[in-house]
């Protein structure tokens, strides 16, 4: 973890200069506070969270077993536009000896404070062959289509509604919505599908450690039914989720952040 970015999540607000030097004053008075536990990072104020650059590595466990490596990067582009990338690559296990290599894109856009999808693309790398399918979003004519290695049933085009959002825009979204307490609601239209996503955010904030730092983060959690669900933990001032679990059945995928590196 890039120390700059721990000291800019503990970093409070700025204090004028005479103030500082009279609570350093006043400090130098009082006696050392005694040694005890690790205390957790309290997140900062609430800020508007805005959309900057970033490269983010996680460390990948399945079924609590280290299996890889992934990466979450977020890149600004001409024309006001965006990309956001995740890959995930499997280095352990039999997951590593496959070969599996997973790569999502989504091109996007703002658009009266939504993120509006363009393109998307995936690209599954395994021993035995690959997969990739490519998609556009056509908001003039409000419909979204996919081509390549894709079902059938799913090559139709699909008619588009304000605010619709591939998966990898809507990991974006929760980080800017995430409230405790709150309910999200969004509408997933990726790879030919279109699902309603409804998010719950915790009451209460949670401790995640992150680089041997802890912090206090919202569980955000999307339950699908059939014993599948998503969690992100997500902090204010880390641009991306600290933690992403998902469970599909009885498999687990654990993505942990370990580094990044900002704009």
């Amino acid at each position: 973890m890039k120390r700059g970015f721990l000291a800019l999540l503990l970093l409070a607000a700025g204090v004028p200069t005479m103030a500082q030097d009279a609570a350093v004053a006043q400090s130098a008075q009082q006696p050392a506070p005694a040694e005890g536990p690790a205390m957790v990072a309290e997140p900062a104020a609430p800020q508007p969270r805005t959309l900057a650059p970033f490269v983010a590595s996680y460390a990948v466990y399945r079924d609590g077993k280290a299996m890889g490596e992934a990466t979450l990067k977020l890149v600004a582009l001409e024309d006001s536009r965006w990309r956001v990338d995740m890959g995930i690559r499997g280095t352990r296990g039999l997951v590593g000896l496959v070969g599996l290599n997973l790569q999502q894109s989504t091109l996007f856009d703002v658009v009266d404070d939504r993120y509006r999808p363009l393109s998307q693309s995936t690209v599954r790398k395994a021993l035995f062959g690959n997969r990739k399918t490519t998609g556009v979003y056509d908001w003039q004519h409000a419909r979204a289509q996919w081509q390549g290695d894709i079902k059938k049933t799913r090559r139709d085009a699909v008619a588009l509604q304000p605010g619709d959002m591939s998966g990898l825009l809507i990991n974006l979204a929760v980080l800017r919505d995430a409230t405790p307490g709150e309910v999200l609601h969004y509408r997933f239209v990726d790879d030919g599908r279109v699902r309603a996503h409804e998010y719950v955010v915790g009451e209460a904030r949670e401790p995640v450690e992150v680089d041997g730092l802890g912090f206090s983060a919202m569980r955000v959690t999307r339950a699908k039914g059939d014993g599948e669900s998503t969690t992100l933990w997500v902090t204010e001032g880390v641009p991306m989720p600290v933690r992403i679990v998902t469970l599909d059945d009885e498999d687990e995928i654990d993505l942990r952040l370990v580094d990044y590196t900002g704009a």
